[in-house]
């Protein structure tokens, strides 16, 4: 079972289904990106679930970058940065080390204040 995003004229998902292997044969087609494309009257991108296509697994509203061949989710914050190497939106600080432990406390980003903040 494979996924596969529809794009907007500006790339960005519109959604996500659910659809057939690349490798299955079907009434002869085999190109299933251009098969469902052509039915919607959009641009369809196969997705991952396991992001070893594309990086991240497609979602409405996520945009699909065509020089990375990358889905890229919406910036959850305007002082967030892209990871280049994982196409994934990071902080401009790491989250405390208090917050990976067992009983530590929740932590959320506060961007008025630019720094994580106990939740």
């Amino acid at each position: 079972m494979a996924h596969y995003a529809f794009l907007d004229e500006n790339n960005v998902v519109t959604e996500v289904i659910t659809g057939r292997n690349e490798d299955e044969v079907v009434d002869g087609i085999t190109d299933w990106e251009t098969y469902y494309g052509e039915i919607r009257g959009q641009r369809c991108v196969r997705t991952s679930y396991n992001a070893n296509i594309r990086f991240n697994y497609a979602g409405a509203g996520y945009t699909y970058d065509e020089d990375r061949d990358a889905f890229i989710a919406p910036k959850p914050y305007d002082s967030w940065i892209l990871n280049e190497d994982t196409c994934q939106w990071e902080a401009p600080l790491p989250l405390p080390a208090e917050a990976f432990a067992d009983v530590g406390p929740a932590y959320i980003w506060d961007e008025d204040a630019g720094d994580w903040v106990e939740a």
